[in-house]
């Protein structure tokens, strides 16, 4: 079976960072994804999104995106029920992040050093981020190489 979902939208808030009483770290939080289509005349809508990160992911991205930052999320859909606080039965459907990116520039989102974060246990490829020939520098001895 397959359960995965590719998004990339912009934080409606700013993450907050919380512990279970158990010590796990979780945050919680919505991105607002624009729709494909929108009919002649109309400006696009967008979708709001609920998005749970857990572990290293969630402190991930409380350190390094606020609201309006753009984001792309990797996960699966999940559903839960709860009872609210009327006794009412409630369904929650939300993505279950396992790997975020960066998608904004450097000056959008605050960050020189960080482009991807992989929960432990993902698989991964190589990060990439956009750049010009302007941020390397020639080496011209390479005697003093900081690696065998």
């Amino acid at each position: 079976m397959i359960n995965n979902v590719v998004l990339m939208g912009r934080l409606a808030v700013d993450p907050e960072l919380r512990t279970t009483p158990t010590g796990v770290s979780v945050t919680s939080f919505a991105i607002a994804v624009e729709r494909s289509y929108a009919k002649q005349g109309e400006d696009r809508t967008a979708d709001f999104i609920d998005i749970v990160a857990w572990r290293q992911s969630a402190e991930f991205i409380t350190r390094y995106f606020r609201k309006g930052s753009m984001i792309a999320i990797e996960g699966s859909l999940q559903t839960r029920t709860y009872t609210d606080k009327d006794g009412n039965k409630r369904k929650a459907v939300e993505v279950l992040a396992n790997r975020v990116s960066f998608c904004g520039s450097k000056n959008e989102t605050g960050t020189a050093g960080a482009s991807r974060f992989d929960t432990p246990g993902s698989a991964s490829g190589a990060a990439y981020t956009s750049g010009g020939a302007g941020d390397f520098e020639s080496i011209v001895d390479d005697e003093d190489l900081p690696f065998f």
